[in-house]
């Protein structure tokens, strides 16, 4: 479906952007990886997908707090794949603490990464959109730029802006055979989140089973999380052929807990 095309997509050793990047490279797309983590799990993860699928994928160790690595981020897929086709802005950093603790540096990393990291790389990838009449844009936000919480005022913030962004975005690219979009997830089965529900049952001694409950009764209406490779469904069918006309949207995939 996309074959010979592009991807560049942020934030993807592991969790939801590696799920990502390997159905778009499902799809056919050579892909470039970005993150951090373990070097040798991360070459395992690169080389897996050219292997399964057929395409070529590198990685970019880039951090996206800072905009001259951003810019050597889209360079090198650039010089490497002759453009980017597809850009999925997935790449976060997650603070707890209340307003009047949070700490400044915190504050300013979430912007960063979160939000400014998006800008930077749309700005960057839109102008070979344009030129090529094609361009798929999706920035991955959550459950809570829909809705607010407590303790995660960076969080909530930049996924809320995000969406903003998106709007923006899809409005100046509209004529042009290019899409932005937005995914709202609610809680998936991320390393992060396993984290803390790993935390959780310690705290409360509970199983897993009892804990993913208890996790969920504030949370998602269908009980379950929803699995990274649901989200990059989603977001393979908005950069397919049937996705042309959805643009500027804000879609939750997150069990029902928006409409709670």
């Amino acid at each position: 479906m996309l074959k010979g095309r592009t991807a560049l997509v942020t934030g993807s050793t592991q969790g939801l952007g590696l799920a990502i990047a390997e159905r778009l490279a499902a799809e056919g797309c050579n892909v470039m990886l970005n993150g951090f983590g373990n070097a040798d799990a991360i070459e395992r993860s690169r080389a897996k997908i050219e292997e399964e699928h057929g395409v070529r994928a590198l990685h970019h160790g880039a951090d996206l707090a800072d905009p001259a690595q951003v810019a050597a981020l889209v360079e090198g897929a650039l010089a490497a794949f002759g453009g980017v086709d597809i850009l999925v802005n997935n790449a976060v950093v997650r603070h707890f603490a209340p307003i009047e603790q949070f700490k400044t540096e915190d504050w300013d990393r979430g912007l960063a990464v979160n939000l400014s990291a998006a800008f930077h790389t749309t700005r960057l990838v839109v102008p070979g959109m344009r030129q090529r009449n094609f361009g798929r844009i999706v920035n991955i936000s959550s459950i809570f730029g829909l809705r607010g919480t407590v303790n995660r005022v960076d969080y909530v913030t930049t996924k809320t802006a995000l969406i903003g962004f998106t709007r923006a975005v899809a409005l100046e690219t509209a004529a042009q055979n290019i899409t932005c979009n937005a995914i709202c997830p609610g809680s998936s089965s991320t390393p992060a989140i396993e984290q803390r529900l790993d935390a959780f049952m310690e705290k409360e001694g509970l199983e897993r089973d009892e804990a993913v409950k208890a996790f969920m009764s504030t949370r998602q209406p269908s009980g379950r999380f929803v699995q990274p490779h649901k989200v990059a469904g989603l977001v393979a069918f908005l950069c397919g052929p049937d996705g042309v006309d959805t643009t500027g949207s804000a879609i939750s995939i997150d069990g029902g807990w928006n409409a709670a």
